[in-house]
């Protein structure tokens, strides 16, 4: 999958957890040395800001998309190797963005980060269906509930009005006890299951304390899942198969240089190579995880 560098992540319905998955998600390919972009790409509901301690940012991308600011005006480093770009929750502000100025926006980032994750808007709109079609894959994120999986199989069409390719299923909030199994909801959905993130305490704290849980508790259950996740984006666990199956701190800089998220598809077929052992994803995993604990360090 290394050559998708824009994703996607999004859901049929609020909720789910997708602002959750796209801040940790970043966070852990940060720690694993590349260079992150998240952006609030929910632009009539933006909550990225308060995920990463960016309330209150004097510039966001409604100011860019008005074209009243650039890029960089709105461009926030979080930690070495993740910056963001919040959205605005003002109604004047959100009446004078353009939203297709998104693709330029897009585009611009590319050129200047390895990874750009969109946090998409859930429902159906012009705002939320555009981002589906400017990533290069589409990463569909929903828990257990079974109305929250129906929703997904809306998402996916949406994704294919859109032009869009869904790369695969996160399925959060699960619990292995209780739950139908995550393979039986991604081959329900004709989905790859991409990973699971536990029900976890954890998130909920973290997301009071406004710190990635990768971060604010690397080593709980929902932690180790965003970390293999960013694995397997990365290339460097195998496909999640069988297997059930992010570095932010509080504050923020502004960033100026050119270098510089709610509690908690591959293709449209189901994958089938099924030779993953948990034991290469937890090596896998593992790497990430001593990559974000020394860029923490060091921020």
């Amino acid at each position: 999958m290394s050559e998708q560098t824009v994703y996607a992540i999004a859901s049929g319905k609020g909720g789910v957890g997708k602002t959750t998955t796209t801040v940790n998600l970043g966070t852990a390919l940060a720690g694993a040395g590349h260079r992150v972009v998240v952006v609030d790409a929910d632009i009539g509901m933006a909550n990225l800001a308060g995920f990463v301690s960016l309330d209150g940012a004097a510039t966001t991308l409604h100011d860019v998309l008005a074209e009243e600011a650039t890029i960089d005006d709105a461009l926030y480093q979080l930690a070495d190797g993740i910056s963001a770009i919040p959205s605005g929750s003002d109604l004047a502000s959100y009446a004078a963005a353009e939203t297709e100025g998104l693709t330029t926006v897009v585009e611009r980032l590319r050129d200047r980060f390895d990874y750009v994750l969109l946090d998409v808007g859930a429902g159906i709109s012009h705002e939320t269906v555009l981002p589906l079609g400017v990533a290069d894959g589409v990463i569909l994120v929903s828990t257990p509930d079974p109305a929250s999986v129906q929703d997904v199989r809306k998402t996916v069409e949406l994704t294919q009005r859109a032009n869009g390719t869904v790369v695969g299923l996160v399925v959060t909030r699960f619990r292995p006890d209780g739950d139908v199994a995550a393979e039986a909801i991604a081959d329900r959905l004709n989905l790859t299951l991409l990973g699971t993130i536990p029900d976890d305490d954890a998130v909920r704290s973290s997301i009071h304390d406004g710190t990635p849980v990768v971060v604010y508790e690397p080593e709980s259950g929902a932690a180790e899942g965003y970390k293999r996740l960013a694995a397997r984006l990365l290339g460097d666990a195998p496909e999640a198969g069988s297997s059930t199956d992010g570095a932010t701190n509080g504050g923020a800089d502004h960033d100026d240089s050119d270098e510089a998220d709610e509690a908690d598809g591959a293709g449209d077929e189901p994958d089938d190579a099924g030779t993953d052992t948990d034991g290469n994803l937890d090596a896998a995993a593992e790497e990430v995880s001593d990559a974000i604990k020394r860029v923490d360090d060091g921020a």
